[in-house]
C-alpha cells in the first residue's frame, strides 16, 4: 500500500483572514503553534522543550573566527552523535552549528569525523564512556583521547541539564542551524511519558546538547592563532631586512 504525507501551512488556507489567524494563534500554547500553523510535527503537552521551533531555528552562516566553540558527544554502537556549539561573544547567543550522527562504526571513524570539524575544539562526552566497553574492555574515553580528541566527562544530571537548555531556549540565547535535520527530528520527539520520565528513544543529539550546555560552555576555546610567516630581503652587499606576514 502506498503512503503519502501532505504538509501545508495555514497561509495555504484561503478562508482564514489575518484577524482569524491572530485569534487562533493567541489561543494555541506556544509549543503547538508550529504544528497548528505550519504542519510541523509536535508532540504537544508531553514535549520537553515547549518552545516553538520557529523561535530557535536560524539560517546557517559561516561561524566567525572570534566565536569560541565546544561540542558534546554521546556514544553507543547503535548511534554515536556529537553536537558543536559556538558562542557570539557580543550577544552571548549560542549557536548549534554542526552535528555528527552515525551508527555501527568503530571509534576511529567517529574520531576522524569529529577532528574534521577542528581537532582543537574541546568536547565533553557521556560519562558512561569512562566505563568498560562490552566489545573489548578498552575505556572509550581514554581511547578517544589517544586518537587526538580533547575531551572530558560531562555532568550527566538529566533534569538540571534539561532545565539549563530550556532556559537558554526560552531566553533566546540558544539557536539551531536549519541544516541540523537530525537534531530537529529529535527535538520534535523529545518527550516525557505519562509518569513524567524522559523517553529514552531518539535522544542522542538532545543528550549531546545537554552535556555541552552543562559542562562544555566553560571549556569553549577560540581557534589557534596561525603562525606568521617570516620574509627576509637580502640587499646587495649582504645586509638583510626581515618582516612578518
Amino acid at each position: 500500500m502506498s503512503k503519502y504525507l501532505v504538509q501545508c501551512t495555514w497561509d495555504e488556507v484561503p478562508h482564514l483572514d489575518d484577524e482569524a489567524k491572530r485569534e487562533l494563534l493567541s489561543a494555541y500554547p506556544p509549543y503547538q503553534r508550529d504544528a497548528r500553523t505550519r504542519g510541523v510535527p509536535q508532540l504537544g503537552s508531553g514535549a520537553i522543550y515547549q518552545v516553538p521551533e520557529s523561535d530557535i531555528v536560524v539560517p546557517d552562516f559561516a561561524i566567525p573566527e572570534y566565536y569560541p566553540r565546544c561540542y558534546g558527544m554521546d556514544v553507543g554502537w547503535n548511534r554515536t552523535a556529537a553536537m558543536w556549539l559556538a558562542k557570539d561573544p557580543g550577544s552571548n547567543v549560542i549557536y548549534c552549528y554542526s552535528e555528527h550522527y552515525r551508527g555501527q562504526a568503530e571509534p576511529v571513524v567517529h574520531a576522524m569525523a569529529i577532528k574534521s570539524r577542528g581537532a582543537w575544539i574541546p568536547g565533553v562526552i557521556d560519562p558512561a564512556a569512562a566505563g568498560r566497553s562490552q566489545k573489548d574492555g578498552i575505556q572509550l574515553l581514554l581511547q578517544y583521547r589517544e586518537m587526538g580528541l580533547d575531551i572530558e566527562p560531562a555532568v550527566n544530571a538529566v533534569e538540571s541539564g534539561i532545565y539549563a537548555v530550556w532556559q537558554l531556549f526560552s531566553a533566546g540565547k540558544l539557536k539551531v542551524f536549519r541544516s541540523l535535520g537530525n537534531f530537529l527530528t529529535e527535538f520534535r520527539l523529545y518527550r516525557r511519558d505519562e509518569q513524567g520520565r524522559v523517553v529514552k528513544e531518539l535522544d542522542h543529539l538532545c543528550d549531546c546538547l545537554r552535556y555541552a550546555c552543562m559542562s562544555g560552555l566553560d571549556r569553549m576555546r577560540l581557534p589557534p592563532v596561525k603562525a606568521k610567516a617570516e620574509h627576509r630581503y637580502v640587499y646587495p652587499g649582504g645586509s638583510s631586512q626581515a618582516w612578518m606576514e
